[in-house]
């Protein structure tokens, strides 16, 4: 009995499938598990530079793309001053859609959308940046100025690592990112080691999901600008507790020095000596680096400040404090450091920590190597900061 139904059955499947196919709503949505992606670009970079997203969300009725940093909406071309973000547009499947006013420079931007007030990252995204709390999409306009940080075919790559490790510091497991340089899997040689360190409203993905700052090695290690070197990218945040200090956190200090450290000395080949070993950070890593950086000149002969000094808000007493609580540490790295690099923007809001700093490191007689520059608060800045100091490093 069972089989005089099968040729029936055959018989009505195709049928039944040509209706369902003519029937299926016309919408970016992918009908099922099995059906292939809608046919749309997320981000596409158009011939006049200018920058369209798209985004499918067919029961939504307000969308907007969102820049990750306020001072980068008016390279990315939204109106300056703007909280809202680019309005988008929808049309008759359900595809969201906007292009920016202005061309947009060649360089890496991190962006999300705001749908109905809510953050969500692009769902069609295939690169991604974590921030301290959330996580934005990333997309790179391509450029000889931005060429510094694209990753390229003909170079040597390095290899980026997660690793975990528990901090008695902090009594907690810990995160970081470690870049180990081309070669270093199979050739056996030590190798100077930078403690790199993100700013307050990133995490230890920062440097290497939207700062590229493995790109930006592997590109100058290439071109012979470079030092071959370990690049350890820590959590610049520890766990919250009361009356904790986001630019003066004892607790990440306690962690570096008591835990990563040795940690990375134990499980990575390196060079484990003063001498060796280099401390940078932007904004607020940047703060770390001169509270516990600059003030441990035998644990770091190389440092770099991004965007950040002392001084904040006009405040004196922060510098006065610094020196009454470092004068030993800040006499002996006077004659200990082998380079200290600060760089700021004539357009960051810290602008004006500058000023006091450098006069505190001209008090003590601490050389510096200043690299003013124009911008603001951005990674825009950061990566270039990295690009030119990166290669004065381990000489």
């Amino acid at each position: 009995m069972r089989l005089r139904y099968l040729p029936l059955a055959l018989a009505i499947v195709p049928g039944a499938a040509l209706a369902q196919q003519a029937e299926a709503p016309k919408t970016c949505e992918p009908q099922s598990y099995f059906s292939p992606p809608p046919n749309y670009q997320p981000v596409e970079v158009l011939p006049d530079g200018r920058v369209t997203f798209r985004f499918c969300a067919p029961h939504a009725t307000d969308v907007r793309v969102t820049s990750a940093d306020n001072d980068e909406a008016i390279p990315m071309g939204f109106a300056p001053g703007s909280t809202r973000g680019l309005i988008m547009s929808k049309d008759d499947t359900g595809l969201w859609s906007a292009t920016t006013a202005v061309p947009v420079a060649a360089d890496t931007y991190r962006y999300a959308f705001s749908v109905h007030g809510v953050k969500t990252p692009h769902t069609r995204a295939t690169t991604y940046s974590e921030e301290r709390f959330g996580i934005n999409s990333t997309f790179e306009v391509p450029g000889p100025e931005g060429a510094f940080q694209t990753w390229r075919a003909d170079v040597p790559h390095g290899v980026v690592s997660e690793i975990e490790y528990w901090s008695d510091a902090v009594g907690a497991k810990r995160r970081a990112h470690v870049y180990t340089p081309p070669g270093y899997m199979k050739d056996g040689k030590n190798y100077p080691v930078l403690y790199l360190v993100h700013g307050a409203g990133d995490s230890d993905d920062s440097w290497t999901s939207v700062g590229h700052a493995h790109n930006i090695l592997d590109n100058l290690m290439a071109e012979g600008k470079a030092v071959p070197m370990i690049v350890v990218m820590p959590a610049g945040h520890t766990p919250d507790r009361p009356g904790a200090d986001l630019l003066n956190n004892n607790d990440f200090r306690d962690d570096l020095t008591g835990s990563l450290i040795p940690y990375v000395d134990a499980n990575f080949r390196t060079l484990a000596d003063a001498e060796h070993r280099a401390m940078a950070g932007l904004s607020m890593g940047g703060s770390h680096t001169i509270r516990y950086g600059l003030t441990r000149p035998d644990l770091f002969n190389w440092l770099g400040v991004f965007s950040i000094g002392l001084g904040m808000g006009g405040d004196m007493n922060q510098v006065t404090q610094y020196e009454a609580t470092h004068d030993a540490a800040l006499k002996k790295a006077a004659s200990d450091l082998k380079l200290l690099y600060y760089a700021m923007g004539t357009d960051d809001f810290l602008y004006g920590t500058v000023a006091p700093t450098r006069a505190m490191l001209d008090k003590y007689g601490i050389e510096h190597h200043y690299n003013e520059t124009g911008g603001g608060h951005t990674w825009i800045n950061w990566r270039r900061y990295l690009t030119d100091f990166a290669p004065r490093l381990f000489r």
